[in-house]
């Protein structure tokens, strides 16, 4: 009995401090990982040739370089939503699995059985642009960096981390806290921890990070950056002493010599400069242009390529944002009922030849988006909040109001209208306003893009009918972030981007905290404990079942709760690109991946 009891005290000091976790060369959040150790991704050329430019084209403007705090936006290629060019994480994503990770900068990870630690042991080879050897002090020093002073997400995910143990120059542990309430662990933090963006201590210790300059901007990335003119353009350049070109997962990738991103004002402006050659890809997301605006000499030649690509990938969801923050729409039956007044088979046949698909869940052309009724396993996710919850939210798939002709439109409208009356407002003279106060209902639809500004003025005639004033406001693209960024709005049109394998990101989407957080993307101020429950059950879900069930309970509970109008959507990619551009098979599980492109002007020279 003693021997066993020896025995057990040994292996639960050794599981503690990792000597029995065997080192692996990455993670997959559920199941297992697609890829060896030593293999290439698959949708890659891994002969692809090395040299030339890519030029891309970004709407908006950008006014700072520090991408890893709230004031201001940083460009392309640094901003933390776009690829990063400059900066790396300790494991690199691969684009065909829902969520998996490989070893880049850590050459391998050692997890705990139950996720409460990881441990990263860094690659040898990796080193920063200035040549000094990237160690655990600086992976240590960009946790307690970013978890005091990054953007709200990244305070959200480091803050989660109990320990930091620097063990050696080259490995470095993080132990977790449990989940609260519970006697588990969040199985997505190792994950979240192997794509935090490395910084360099040495360059950076002394700085006040909220004010980092241009010539701070210093990774360990394939790129570092060559030209930047403010607000207009930023060019990288290929660093050919870079560390990681023999690194497996980096091969057929990263092939241009430069890549350069230029800025339009609108996307009218950006889609004419792309036809005359001033850049090289562009995704139309308008498919009445894609109809109707490409035929031109240069089509007709084959110099510019349009294809029409099938995907399996997340569609997004994007629609109009209301901000809860207001009075008037803190009403859930307000918010319902405007949504009435939003046409779409007219808008989708008169302004758009029938080329979109409407919306109908956050999750849409995947396997996570809700149908029918609750299953018993989302009800079971539901159970602690089960007897506040709405009888449609259980028994009745959301499906947003259809109007086929103008007979439905008016039904439609008529149902808005009894809806509004329902929460209060009546009208008088014609105008809808508030019984008790005598306010009329009039809000403004914010926008930066011009394109948006048609379906906006639509909407907006629709709610005129019901004796509700939208004025519709188009204001420059560094305005409307800080607005937006502030919730300093009553309506925005915002598309949230999700993957298929969602996560923590969701709480920072939609849970109550981030309500009133500045930067925070919960955009129209969502405060529900059920919500904020099945976001935390998301995240924390333990295999790919639990995901998706927990994926479509959150879906309802959103949807139900009438927070966004829903657009509209296509379930495949109108891509047209130069011939100058070289790319690997089309695969509708991938998508569109520029930076595995080449260019054919060139040889390979590496």
């Amino acid at each position: 009995m003693i021997k066993k009891a020896v025995c057990s005290l040994l292996l639960a000091l050794a599981l503690t401090h990792g000597a029995f976790a065997k080192p692996e060369h990455g993670i997959a959040m559920h199941g297992k990982l697609k890829y060896g150790p030593n293999d290439p991704f698959d949708y890659v050329n891994v002969n692809a040739p090395i040299g030339g430019e890519l030029r891309g084209g970004v709407i908006g403007t950008f006014d700072a370089y520090n991408p890893f705090v709230i004031k201001g936006t940083a460009p392309a290629g640094l901003n933390t939503l776009t690829p990063l060019l400059v900066y790396e994480s300790l494991l690199r994503r691969s684009a065909d699995e829902p969520f998996s990770l490989y070893c880049h900068m850590a050459e391998t990870i050692e997890i705990a059985p139950d996720r409460s630690w990881i441990q990263f042991n860094l690659n040898p080879q990796a080193k920063w642009a200035d040549g000094q050897p990237i160690t655990a002090e600086d992976v240590a020093f960009t946790q307690k960096t970013l978890k005091e002073k990054g953007r709200p997400n990244m305070r959200l995910y480091y803050n989660k981390v109990k320990t930091v143990e620097v063990i050696s120059p080259s490995s470095v542990k993080f132990t977790f806290d449990k989940l609260p309430d519970e006697d588990r662990y969040d199985p997505e933090l190792p994950l979240l921890m192997g794509l935090m963006p490395i910084l360099p201590k040495h360059l950076l210790k002394d700085k006040d990070f909220e004010k980092l300059s241009l010539k701070d901007m210093v990774g360990s990335g394939p790129y570092r950056i060559a030209n930047i003119d403010l607000g207009r353009s930023v060019t990288y350049e290929r660093r050919p002493d870079y560390w990681g070109w023999s690194q497996p997962k980096m091969k057929g990738q990263h092939n241009f010599q430069k890549v350069r991103f230029d800025y339009y004002r609108n996307a009218t402006v950006a889609r004419e400069a792309f036809k005359a050659g001033e850049y090289d890809i562009f995704e139309e997301g308008d498919p009445n242009l894609w109809k109707n605006d490409y035929n031109i000499k240069a089509v007709d030649e084959g110099k510019l390529i349009k294809v029409e690509l099938a995907h399996k990938l997340t569609v997004g969801f994007k629609g109009f944002v209301f901000n809860t923050r207001r009075d008037f729409f803190a009403d859930k039956d307000v918010r319902e009922a405007l949504t009435y007044a939003f046409d779409f088979e007219w808008a989708n046949k008169t302004m758009y030849q029938g080329g979109y698909t409407r919306t109908r869940s956050y999750f849409d052309n995947t396997e996570l988006a809700s149908t029918g009724k609750a299953s018993e396993q989302e009800r079971a996710m539901m159970a602690p909040y089960i007897k506040q919850i709405p009888v449609e939210v259980l028994e009745t798939e959301y499906q947003p109001p259809k109007s086929p002709d103008s007979k439905a439109l008016r039904e439609n409208l008529s149902k808005a209208s009894q809806l509004l009356e329902k929460a209060g407002w009546v009208v008088k003279n014609g105008v809808r306003v508030n019984k008790t106060t005598g306010k009329p209902l009039e809000f403004e639809i914010l926008l930066y893009l011009p394109a948006d500004e048609k379906i906006a003025l639509a909407f907006a005639r629709n709610l005129q009918r019901l004796g509700v004033k939208a004025n519709v406001r188009v204001v420059d693209a560094s305005q409307y972030e800080k607005r937006r960024l502030e919730f300093d709005y009553d309506m925005i049109i915002n598309l949230w981007g999700n993957t298929l394998s969602p996560g923590r990101e969701q709480t920072f989407y939609w849970a109550s905290k981030f309500a009133s957080e500045p930067g925070s993307r919960n955009y129209p101020g969502v405060k529900d404990p059920l919500i904020d429950h099945l976001c935390n059950v998301l995240a924390t879900a333990e295999d790919r079942q639990t995901l998706i069930f927990a994926a479509r309970a959150l879906d309802r509970a959103l949807l139900w709760g009438h927070y966004v109008v829903p657009l509209f959507h296509t379930e495949k990619i109108n891509l047209a690109y130069w011939n100058k551009l070289g790319h690997p098979e089309f695969r509708p599980d991938v998508g569109v991946s520029p930076l595995t492109w080449w260019s054919n002007d060139t040889k390979k020279e590496q």
